[in-house]
């Protein structure tokens, strides 16, 4: 899988926990996890960290790098919607730049239920997502009632899945690759 496929799957497919769900449809804020500064480090290796959010061709950005070890292979730069919807607006890997002018919807704006579907794509590339429950997860990091979410990603008329499990406020604590292998949070 490459880098840019890689670091997508995982990008529109992560950060959440679901230790409360907001009474009357009022999000809390941090709801997708995005604050500068928070980071993830998963089973495989990674860590994933958000940094400042940075002006690019004129839209403000958060940047989210992937790292292993000290070297950062990709960064997600997404946009934080003030409807409170997470958009990827472009993938930096190995120093080129991959800038969507129709940006893929990570996630609608919360709180997200189980029966949710959303879909974008541009001419690389759809996603297409679906919150298809809740699910118990136990972990080193600890146990959650987490939201599964399926991305089908199409790409060079490809389908690939992937499984996230979600957590209002934490963010991705699980990630199920299509041949099942899972990548789970450490901390």
């Amino acid at each position: 899988m490459t880098a840019f496929r890689s670091s997508l799957l995982r990008c529109g497919v992560f950060l959440l926990a679901l230790t409360t769900t907001p009474a009357l449809g009022v999000m809390p804020a941090g709801y997708y996890a995005y604050a500068a500064g928070a980071h993830w480090t998963y089973s495989s290796g990674e860590v994933q960290v958000v940094g400042p959010a940075v002006v690019h061709k004129g839209v403000t950005v958060t940047p989210v790098s992937h790292q292993y070890g000290s070297t950062t292979y990709s960064q997600d730069l997404l946009e934080l919607r003030a409807d409170g919807s997470v958009w990827l607006r472009g993938v930096n890997t190995g120093g080129r730049l991959a800038w969507f002018t129709m940006p893929l919807n990570v996630y609608p704006p919360g709180p997200l239920q189980p029966g949710m579907a959303w879909t974008s794509g541009n001419s690389a590339m759809t996603l297409r997502s679906q919150v298809t429950g809740m699910s118990a997860v136990k972990l080193a990091a600890g146990t959650f009632n987490a939201l599964a979410i399926r991305t089908d990603t199409t790409l060079a008329g490809k389908v690939s899945t992937q499984t996230t499990y979600f957590v209002p406020t934490l963010g991705v604590v699980r990630y199920q690759t299509g041949d099942g292998s899972l990548i789970d949070l450490q901390r």
